[in-house]
């Protein structure tokens, strides 16, 4: 979705988009010198006339560097979505054609000519929504290429304009998060404790809420019974949640005394669970109270 693109990229998006032809999606890759391209329409990479190599980039995911330079993450774990969650076989076998063509782009020395693309949902469930849409397709007039390509790390690199730079490893690592691409310390399976494993689904559920335009409010420290105070635009009180993260060595957690007086009380009362909390995993379900006692995960009262 728009709101979640870099303003700088945005803007070169809206710029291009009003100044240029008002071409379809599969009119602007068959400008590019895609064969058949109503037949592809669904490929996210593309080898076009003279060999050239066209790729589409999520806008969302284009990262912005202090310096300027524009750089995208391209992770090379073809049976993972971004963000989360396995694929497909018929995504798999996308996800594998595209790095055929990246990495063809790369051994040939060879430019990468580039389609900006926004989506109708957020970013993160764009490759799961069936319903999911193109929003914007619109040509990068920039070359882009290939910078950097490592099997070890799952990850590839590519990078907008002249040759020769790379993000730092911050810039890096801050990217990866925001695209939902596992970081190394992610695939080891390194162990948060309890407390950050708290912290890092609350930041999840703050950030989700926020997404569709609710006010989420932390109250842990209120010791309320519930962590997350969800309300409307109006001030209404939506959800209140209890909130539990799990991840790698904390597969369980427990209900304490306030959290079960609460659900109690009834609506709109709710448990919200966060599993891979703390990763670009991250997923969550949310349970009713009637629903506690034979969810997978409760350690049992003693």
């Amino acid at each position: 979705m728009e709101k979640e693109v870099e303003p700088v990229v945005l803007s070169v998006i809206n710029e291009k988009r009003l100044l240029g032809e008002k071409l379809t999606p599969v009119e602007i890759i068959a400008k590019m010198g895609v064969f058949d391209a109503r037949t592809q329409a669904s490929s996210s990479a593309w080898l076009a006339s003279g060999d050239n190599v066209i790729a589409t980039l999520w806008a969302e995911l284009v990262n912005v560097a202090a310096n300027g330079r524009w750089f995208y993450l391209e992770s090379l774990d073809v049976h993972r979505r971004p963000g989360g969650g396995d694929r497909s076989p018929m995504q798999v076998q996308r996800a594998r054609d595209r790095l055929q063509l990246l990495k063809f782009s790369l051994d040939e020395g060879q430019g990468i000519r580039t389609v900006l693309q926004t989506n109708r949902v957020e970013i993160m469930e764009a490759e799961s929504d069936k319903m999911a849409k193109v929003s914007v397709r619109t040509p990068d007039d920039a070359e882009w290429h290939v910078a950097d390509w490592n099997p070890e790390e799952k990850l590839a690199i590519l990078v907008r304009g002249e040759r020769g730079w790379l993000p730092s490893e911050d810039e890096i690592e801050i990217a990866r998060i925001r695209c939902g691409v596992p970081t190394a310390r992610d695939r080891a399976g390194a162990a948060l404790s309890r407390e950050d494993l708290h912290a890092a689904a609350v930041d999840y559920l703050v950030k989700h809420f926020a997404g569709y335009g609710y006010r989420t409010e932390n109250v842990s420290s209120e010791h309320f019974g519930y962590d997350l105070d969800v309300s409307d635009k109006k001030g209404k009180t939506l959800l209140k949640l209890a909130v539990k993260g799990l991840g790698a060595g904390t597969p369980s957690f427990k209900i304490t005394p306030a959290e079960r007086a609460g659900a109690q009380d009834g609506d709109p009362w709710r448990l919200a669970v966060v599993s891979d909390a703390g990763t670009p995993q991250a997923a969550h379900k949310v349970y009713k109270p009637t629903e506690l006692e034979d969810m997978p995960g409760l350690e049992p009262e003693i």
